[in-house]
């Protein structure tokens, strides 16, 4: 599962945008743009969502479920559970 923040993290940390994401996945940019605009989790078809993350993870991103650890170490941006300001 990816939440739709997290899809757009991964572009802003990529420094990409919506169409970069369309063209890396091979999907159309409304698709791209449906995803992102969903509420919490990530709807839509289960291909179109593996495409993404597999672009995401070829260009160098590493998406982290709630609770995992991260291995790889590397950079990254987390949002922490509890209560949010």
């Amino acid at each position: 599962m990816m939440t739709s923040a997290q899809m757009r993290a991964a572009r802003a940390l990529l420094g990409i945008d919506q169409k970069r994401l369309a063209e890396l996945s091979g999907l159309s940019v409304p698709t791209i743009q449906r995803m992102e605009a969903s509420d919490g989790n990530v709807r839509g078809v289960v291909e179109s969502l593996t495409r993404v993350v597999e672009a995401l993870e070829a260009a160098g991103i590493e998406l982290i479920g709630e609770g995992a650890a991260s291995p790889s170490g590397g950079r990254g941006v987390r949002l922490k559970s509890g209560p949010q300001t």
